[in-house]
């Protein structure tokens, strides 16, 4: 599930500033290559025994991301379950209370990276 109107897609920020903004939010660099980076953030339904994960896609415009000075572009944000062993699924429907937690976050790493 794509989460819209987050105010995220097409910020820029250097590497260095982005990784320290969203470990204080929660937010992992998880998948990474010279060009593409994402950051994931796990959220729990305790409820229900299912695990989320948050995900935000960036590219580099400036740089490689072996460099704490390239310059990265915000793009999709994203949410989806956690299947085994098959990864992440999007298309079932997400618990209020999981995309309230997601929205929260969202809005913490927006006001750091501002």
């Amino acid at each position: 599930m794509i989460i819209e109107n987050t105010g995220l897609n097409g910020l820029t920020s250097d590497l260095a500033h982005l990784d320290e903004s969203a470990e204080k939010v929660g937010f992992v660099r998880w998948q990474w290559e010279y060009y593409r980076a994402t950051y994931d953030l796990k959220l729990e339904d305790r409820a229900n025994h299912a695990e989320y994960y948050l995900r935000i896609s960036t590219r580099a415009i400036e740089g490689k991301l072996e460099s704490p000075h390239a310059v990265l572009q915000l793009e999709s944000v994203y949410i989806g379950r956690a299947t085994f062993p098959h990864g992440l699924e999007y298309e079932s429907p997400v618990p209020q209370q999981i995309l309230n937690a997601a929205t929260q976050r969202l809005q913490e790493l927006k006001k750091l990276l501002a």
